[in-house]
């Protein structure tokens, strides 16, 4: 199981839509958070391809943290365990999963 960050994958919300329509995944789903809400340990059944619209969210990995930042695209292989702690500015993302 593993997460693949890629930088800079997008300009904005209808880029990463478009994205993640063209990649076959599930219809898209946005969500916010404010500065320093945490997620704690868990996994989903399921590929999820994410994208950092503006703010920040560092992901906490196994292996090492991986932080996204707008425009930022995280990949997430099913199983793969993952915490998360929100930047200092709050976060704005969409989502997908297939």
């Amino acid at each position: 199981m593993s997460a693949v960050r890629t930088a800079a994958a997008v300009g904005g919300a209808e880029e990463a839509v478009a994205t993640l329509s063209r990649e076959g995944c599930s219809a898209p789903r946005f969500w916010a958070n404010p500065p320093g809400d945490t997620y704690g340990s868990h996994s989903h059944g399921y590929h999820k391809v994410l994208f950092c619209l503006s703010g920040s969210i560092v992901f906490h990995l196994a292996a090492d943290d991986v932080e996204l930042r707008a425009g930022d695209r995280l990949d997430l292989e099913r199983g793969t365990e993952h915490a998360a702690t929100v930047g200092p500015e709050g976060v704005r993302c969409v989502e997908g999963s297939r």
